[in-house]
């Protein structure tokens, strides 16, 4: 029971895929859930199926393209914005609103991967979301200004961090002069490209991406060079706490090399609030893999069944 709908985000449209339970009878209220995608990410893919196994479990879920993304209005196209990013959230729920078949004291988020730095972000100032959970979360201002920490000691180096800025400074002046936005793919544009000594996390998002395992053609990989000035002054988890008194489920594998962004948000949010690892997953195992992806939907089913009817009543 998908269907295609669209909401207004900073006066874009956005498209999304609103899934209704199989059982869903007219005139009934349900809780509902936004789903946000991996930055490179479209409704299509991970997002989609985490939103299915939702609706599968009764809940009305809603997977949607952001701003710039996808089936998304936004021009220049590929501009990853995090504050339109956290915006399209808030708008989602907004629209989730407006729906007879939901309740709306009863709205939750989930965000993976860059969603899982975004869906947190919107909801500490955000009160009706009542509830919160991610996967294989990662902040990517933080990810831009460090990189991995453990895989290059020391992560980015200011030198590097600096030549970014440069090149989103000029980017800006070149689509100022009419100039085509100067892009950069997000992930090598083929399994074969990946370096030898890159960090698990990119070579598996070639072989998601840009094979037909995930491969859709919405998700171009590419990225607008000028977005980098933007996501360096971004970070997703600095005032984590204020998502409290509404309760954080964030969800990791253990052998993913993202999963210290689970845990330091963890470690900063205020209660309630649980870091769920999944043994044996990578960082992109949680998107698709049944073997993994499984376990991560019935904990995120239980835990919006748990809270989010007393959440709403905070």
């Amino acid at each position: 029971m998908r269907s295609n709908v669209t909401f207004n985000s900073n006066g874009l449209k956005i498209a999304g895929h609103l899934y209704l339970p199989d059982d869903y009878k007219k005139g009934e209220k349900r809780p509902a859930i936004v789903v946000g995608h991996p930055l490179g990410g479209v409704k299509e893919q991970t997002a989609g199926l985490y939103a299915k196994h939702l609706s599968e479990r009764g809940f009305i879920a809603l997977a949607f393209d952001a701003s710039y993304q996808g089936e998304s209005e936004g021009e220049p196209r590929f501009l990853e914005d995090p504050f339109a990013r956290a915006e399209d959230v808030k708008s989602a729920v907004t629209f989730l609103e407006t729906r007879d078949e939901v309740d709306q004291e009863e709205i939750g988020a989930l965000g993976i991967c860059a969603s899982g730095g975004y869906v947190p972000y919107a909801a500490q100032t955000d009160r009706r979301i009542k509830a919160v959970a991610t996967v294989s979360a990662a902040d990517i201002g933080d990810l831009l200004r460090r990189g991995l920490t453990y895989y290059k000691a020391g992560g980015t180096s200011e030198e590097t961090l600096e030549q970014h800025l440069e090149e989103s400074n000029k980017a800006r002046i070149e689509e100022a002069k009419g100039m085509s936005p100067p892009r950069k793919h997000i992930v090598p544009n083929s399994p074969e490209e990946v370096p030898k000594d890159a960090p698990t996390l990119f070579r598996e998002a070639a072989d998601y991406y840009r094979t037909p395992r995930a491969q859709h053609p919405n998700s171009q990989n590419w990225m607008l060079i000028r977005s980098m000035d933007k996501i360096a002054g971004y970070s997703s988890y600095d005032r984590v706490d204020m998502i409290s008194p509404h309760p954080l489920l964030m969800i990791a594998g253990t052998e993913a090399d993202t999963r210290y962004f689970s845990e330091m948000a963890i470690n900063k949010a205020n209660d309630p609030k649980e870091l769920f690892l999944i043994k044996g997953a990578t960082h992109i195992d949680m998107y698709d893999r049944d073997k993994y992806v499984s376990p991560a939907v019935e904990k995120i089913s239980g835990f919006f069944r748990q809270y989010l009817q007393s959440a709403g009543k905070s």
